[in-house]
């Protein structure tokens, strides 16, 4: 769920050179090709509707497409901001993947959301809920329920946080060291 601690999963692969890729960035940029302001509202809008007319699974396919183009050696990703399972399933086509769950309380994810201060931030908690029933709706979940991991990250320093993420990947970065595909690490 949006605020949960993504982006820091997502920073700490990075400094483990991972190459991270922003689901939320697809949308932002459909949005900038068809000259729609960046907020909450129209992003939500645009997101549904190209579930809707292209399936659950369409900004999966369109990162995928992006990997594909990806001319570098590196073979590690972290996809940041599943919203589905169906997404999960079509990003398997790329390799070893792995689904992490980042579980918070509305509280704190809202708290963690208001601390960004980006364009496209819910500005109040009733908007924040209406975000959260967006991203109930198009089945992040299911995600969650049959993710690999789930990792809480309520009342945690962002050191104990960091240390519980690195217990889990460690593992499943010695697991993608054994294949030859490509190591995916969707949260």
């Amino acid at each position: 769920m949006p605020g949960a601690g993504k982006s820091t999963v997502a920073n700490l692969l990075k400094e483990k050179n991972f190459r991270v890729i922003v689901m939320g960035d697809i949308i932002r940029e459909k949005a900038l090709e068809k000259k729609i302001e960046l907020n909450d509202e129209n992003l939500g809008k645009l997101m549904r509707n190209l579930r809707y007319e292209n399936g659950n699974g369409i900004i999966a396919k369109l990162i995928l497409q992006k990997i594909k183009k990806l001319d570098d050696n590196n073979n590690f990703f972290v996809i940041d901001g599943n919203r589905s399972y169906e997404e999960f399933k079509i990003l398997k086509d790329l390799g070893f993947v792995k689904l992490l769950a980042i579980h918070a309380s509305s509280n704190t994810r809202y708290n963690h959301i208001k601390l960004r201060d980006r364009s496209d931030s819910p500005s109040t908690y009733e908007k924040f809920l209406q975000r959260d029933k967006r991203e109930i709706d198009v089945g992040i979940c299911e995600a969650i329920a049959l993710a690999d991991e789930v990792i809480s990250n309520n009342d945690l320093t962002i050191e104990e946080f960091r240390n519980n993420v690195e217990k889990v990947i460690a593992k499943w970065i010695a697991e993608f060291r054994n294949f030859e595909e490509k190591g995916i690490i969707t949260i």
